[in-house]
């Protein structure tokens, strides 16, 4: 499939105007909804063996299994939990009235914002793409979306997918670089919802600030992953190389770095070089391992390896590639970064590849302690089957979501909102959580023809000098 042509900024606005003319137009009722998430549906699920093909030429390698896992059956997942439940969702809620304004009654109504703009991110191309975009179609609400400009083959089969799915004043494709990008989220979008570092965040917030458009900032860090002193090492290995190198680390929620009590990390260190040679017998080649996107990625990876190798810090490769074959093919090993000092780039910038530290405590108190003293992360990893400690843990740490005894399977979960907390990101999505963040939330009040407010009015005297005595007594 060919790239994408870049998007003339020009275009932006009159694209934006039409979206929202025709959604101003014929607000979607549940009928158009349902038929847009089914068709939605049914063309993507008819090419997601085509998805994975063009996904791995983006990449360079990328495992089909991982793609039609993770940017298949996550969008899949989130369409149909749409499809079972909109239909409630959209009824109106019922609210209790004070008693004091009976019998008046009260209403909750879910109502479209109008054009939201999604800009998503290259590592999961597809599903961080329309995953946003069914709950945005599901809330009713028309949709501009700028994929990453780092994956273009992707992108192309973006906007070639939705246009076959909805007519161009439902659905508008942007593609570009930067600047089209940063023109894309100055758009005065009555939502604007981003997936992508903490910097490029940042940024985004400050253009949607100038229209005050509201924003969902779906943003990384460094999520840490804790082992407790007692818990099965070879159990925890096996869940944490499985959320680590999968996609090659190059995951918003991948484990960033593992605490392992002191005299449990040789230990640790044993169990994951077991856990990955037995996923990956070698790399070189290996149609399940992935390659880094670009040589920006690759080369940024490999400075944080060379940095700490400089300071004389050890690093462990769990599964050697030859240094030709691995750059040619941009392949960085499954690697462990054994107690790295807190100064070197690999402990204070998000990873966002196959490189993982191991750093130890003393006592869980020190352990959270050290989370806490660093940014909220937008995932946290503990493993633990003490009841006491993980209550410890969830009450003393914030996180967007944590997984226990697990990584990254909470993402996976539509019932389940995800979203980060301060530098890791701000509002949420996924389910119902998604529909409400791209509804408005109506408060309706329905004044009954007799109201007992009636009687407070001007000259305050009698009854209501009473009911005002009452009411602050």
């Amino acid at each position: 499939m060919d790239t994408a042509t870049d998007t003339p900024i020009a275009e932006l606005q009159p694209m934006l105007r039409k979206l929202r003319a025709a959604q101003a137009a014929h607000v979607p009722d549940y009928a158009q909804r349902r038929d847009d998430l089914d068709r939605l549906r049914s063309v993507f699920q008819r090419r997601v063996e085509e998805m994975a093909k063009i996904v791995s030429a983006d990449f360079g390698n990328r495992s089909r299994h991982e793609s039609l896992v993770a940017d298949g059956m996550t969008v899949l997942a989130e369409i149909d939990c749409f499809r079972r439940h909109l239909k409630s969702w959209m009824r109106p809620r019922g609210r209790m009235v004070n008693w004091l304004f009976l019998p008046a009654r009260a209403q909750l109504r879910m109502q479209p914002l109008g054009v939201v703009g999604v800009i998503s991110p290259w590592n999961y191309p597809v599903s961080l793409a329309l995953n946003p975009l069914a709950a945005a179609i599901a809330a009713g609400n028309h949709v501009m979306i700028k994929p990453s400009e780092h994956t273009p083959r992707t992108s192309a089969f973006l906007r070639e997918l939705l246009a076959e799915v909805f007519p161009p004043d439902r659905v508008g494709v942007v593609t570009g670089g930067p600047e089209v990008a940063a023109a894309f989220a100055g758009l005065p979008f009555d939502h604007l919802f981003f997936t992508g570092s903490t910097a490029l965040g940042r940024k985004v917030m400050a253009a949607a600030a100038a229209n005050l458009t509201p924003v969902t900032l779906e943003l990384g860090g460094k999520s840490p992953c804790v082992i407790a002193p007692d818990f099965p090492l070879p159990l925890a290995a096996s869940r944490i190389a499985a959320g680590k190198w999968l996609n090659a680390g190059q995951t918003c929620i991948a484990p960033d770095y593992l605490l392992v009590p002191r005299n449990a990390r040789d230990g640790l260190i044993e169990a994951l070089t077991a856990a990955v040679r037995t996923r990956y017998a070698s790399i070189a080649g290996n149609p399940d391992y992935t390659s880094i996107v670009n040589e920006g990625q690759y080369r940024r990876l490999r400075g944080y390896l060379d940095e700490a190798a400089g300071r004389g810090v050890r690093c462990l490769e769990l599964a050697p590639c030859d240094s030709a074959i691995a750059d040619a093919q941009r392949l960085i090993p499954p690697t462990l970064v054994i107690d790295p000092p807190d100064d070197l780039a690999i402990m204070r910038e998000e990873i966002f590849g196959p490189i993982l530290p191991v750093k130890t405590y003393g006592t869980l108190a020190e352990a959270i302690g050290y989370i806490n003293d660093h940014p909220r992360p937008l995932s946290l990893y503990y493993f633990d089957n003490d009841s006491r400690r993980v209550q410890t843990m969830l009450e003393r740490t914030v996180a967007g979501g944590v997984s226990i005894n697990d990584t990254v399977m909470h993402y996976a979960q539509e019932r389940l909102p995800f979203g980060g907390v301060g530098p890791s990101g701000m509002g949420r999505y996924h389910g119902r959580d998604g529909f409400e963040t791209f509804s408005h939330h109506k408060a309706v009040l329905f004044q009954s023809r007799l109201s007992s407010m009636a009687l407070f009015k001007p000259p305050y005297r009698g009854l209501a000098d009473t009911l005002v005595k009452f009411l602050t007594r």
